[in-house]
């Protein structure tokens, strides 16, 4: 039997962990995939108050190192259900008093991609960047990842198309600005990807204005969101992100939620991290 049990290793999952730790909680963390959640992708953070940089990986790592030094029961298995305050995984079920749901947001998709990702769509260009190293190479999106993106990837490739639906970007002005002044970077506006080319990977994309375009890899990075539907049965959900009463309480007295995955109007690791102290905190005041 678990104090917590907390699905989802990203910042506010880990935080929740540090948290409920150093109340001497004994805490379960489960992830389906890497620690870490949307961070661990970012080349660069340099917004987070008291660190003037520091990369997204690192940043993760240094926090997994934390809780798994105070002792937290750390897991990769996928939760396919929940019933009561027992958490079903692929592989397991766990009992526990509390449940924190810290699920984050996953990568949206165009929709036409399926058969090239890994055959060079990407969602993460830190990750894959370097796999096309002196390649031409496009981004797709309008906000500070693409932007990110599309600068990092201007390092690594010959060429970097940046393309956007719109004619104006939701990306901060800095970004804009060194995307200008980046000669190997090519903004293209108002136009979206509508086909994907190639036969073993990728070759080409085509817009819906009939340019075609020649790249070896794609980049998208149109946003994210939640994957809440095994919860929909236990708690309440709205636009697909968890409800919540007062920014921690789900509408299920033993579920809390933290960070991205629940529906607020800031999304940021300052955010995750400040959701998970606060969870944890009540979770904690609530147990006693």
């Amino acid at each position: 039997m678990y104090d917590v049990i907390i699905i989802g290793a990203g910042p506010a999952g880990m935080t929740s962990a540090l948290y409920l730790l150093r109340a001497n909680k004994k805490v379960l963390l489960l992830e389906e995939k890497v620690y870490g959640g949307q961070i661990i992708n970012s080349n660069l953070v340099e917004n987070y108050p008291g660190i003037p940089n520091i990369s997204g990986f690192d940043f993760a790592t240094n926090l997994f190192n934390q809780i798994k030094e105070l002792g937290v029961d750390y897991k990769n298995e996928k939760v396919i259900k929940i019933e009561g305050t027992k958490v079903i995984t692929s592989n397991n079920s766990y009992e526990c008093k509390k449940i924190i749901i810290a699920t984050g947001v996953v990568n949206k998709k165009l929709g036409i991609e399926d058969e090239y990702i890994g055959k060079g769509v990407s969602y993460c260009a830190t990750c894959d960047g370097n796999f096309y190293k002196n390649k031409i190479v496009a981004v797709i999106g309008g906000g500070n990842t693409a932007l990110e993106d599309a600068l990092y990837l201007s390092n690594i490739c010959e060429r970097v198309y940046l393309i956007h639906r719109r004619d104006t970007f939701k990306g901060e002005i800095r970004y804009l600005d060194e995307i200008k002044n980046k000669s190997n970077i090519e903004i293209i506006t108002n136009s979206n990807v509508i086909k994907l080319n190639g036969v073993d990977k990728l070759e080409g994309i085509e817009l819906d204005t009939g340019k075609k375009i020649e790249i070896a890899g794609l980049f998208i990075a149109i946003g994210q969101v939640p994957n809440n539907d095994i919860f929909s049965n236990i708690i309440e959900l709205e636009d697909g992100y968890i409800k919540s009463i007062d920014g921690v309480h789900t509408t299920n007295k033993d579920i809390y939620v933290a960070g991205d995955v629940r529906k607020k109007d800031l999304r940021q690791l300052t955010t995750a991290v400040s959701d998970g102290s606060i969870a944890a905190t009540i979770c904690i005041k609530e147990m006693i």
